[in-house]
């Protein structure tokens, strides 16, 4: 049977100034750590940093409004709803807002959710 997983996708741009690489080892070695004290209930913290590629018949290449993937990820739909209960209705404690702003633009933050089924091949 297929494993039904509950994810949070947040789709999020560094901060004016900042090189990939520097927003990649920030992110990597200050803010997970960081957010690892407030993942009670995730089963899985992901991160894809994205570096846009040409488009395979024009060449061109555009900024594609963000430079990271996060997903925070829960196997059941109760903390799930939950936690993006909480991330709607109530403030993030300081510390992670003060960290986000030496990382991220954060007028630009983006919110999905979504459901995926994996199936184990």
């Amino acid at each position: 049977m297929d494993k039904q997983l509950f994810k949070i996708l947040l789709f999020m741009k560094r901060r004016p100034g900042m090189s990939q690489d520097e927003f990649i080892q920030y992110y990597e070695e200050k803010h997970v750590p960081l957010v690892l004290k407030y993942s009670d209930g995730m089963t899985a913290y992901k991160r894809r940093f994205i570096t846009p590629q040409a488009h395979f018949e024009t060449g061109e290449s555009s900024d594609l409004g963000f430079d990271v993937i996060t997903e925070l990820c829960f196997d059941d739909q109760k903390t799930f709803n939950n936690v993006l209960e909480y991330l709607a209705t109530s403030p993030l404690p300081d510390e992670v807002v003060e960290d986000e702003k030496k990382l991220f633009d954060r007028t630009t933050f983006r919110v999905a959710t979504c459901t995926e089924f994996v199936t184990d091949l």
